[in-house]
């Protein structure tokens, strides 16, 4: 299940990074860039939903695509914040808990998964909710302008993903939450 049309989607995920990167050195006017980057962002991010649609729609889903997919949604999105702290587009700090929290969870998960416990810290609605609130603010700061009807990228994405960081840190507790019977369990 390596080479199935829903992992190679997710695989794509992954190669989207330097892509996306790379526009912003492109010796084009910075509209441009700003639109094809947000372009290339959209395109690889509506293959989360494919993926895993086509992965159950054509029976091939798998323990490696299961694995391989919250790992390029992770390193989309962690990317995809770099750049735009270091275009100076989004707070360090909002860009340190969003990262900070996909580093823990992930690592709790493991964990959980290693006792025996994975079900516990299993993908819950909040996680989902923060990860859509990302979705939709990133390319908006990716853009940086105004759409046409006077729509501000730039102070919609800016709000989005602060109230993304709320959703962070509210499904950091949470998982943590659900998990802390087995941690205390387990520290003793």
């Amino acid at each position: 299940m390596f080479w199935t049309l829903p992992t190679v989607l997710t695989w794509t995920r992954i190669v989207a990074i330097p892509l996306i990167m790379g526009v912003f050195y492109l010796p084009l006017a910075p509209g441009t860039r700003n639109l094809i980057a947000t372009a290339l962002f959209v395109a690889f991010a509506i293959t989360d939903w494919l993926d895993g649609y086509l992965a159950r729609k054509l029976g091939q889903t798998s323990a490696f695509g299961a694995f391989l997919d919250p790992v390029a949604d992770k390193f989309l999105v962690c990317a995809s914040l770099l750049v735009l702290v270091h275009l100076q587009r989004a707070d360090v700090f909002a860009a340190l808990i969003i990262i900070g929290r996909e580093i823990a969870i992930s690592a709790l998960r493991e964990w959980m998964a290693q006792i025996g416990a994975g079900k516990s810290v299993a993908v819950h609605m909040l996680g989902k909710a923060k990860t859509a609130v990302q979705m939709v603010a990133l390319p908006f700061l990716l853009y940086d302008g105004t759409l046409p009807g006077g729509l501000d990228t730039r102070v919609w994405g800016h709000w989005l993903l602060w109230l993304a960081v709320v959703l962070t840190v509210w499904s950091m507790v949470y998982y943590l939450q659900k998990a802390l019977p087995e941690i205390r369990a387990r520290v003793r």
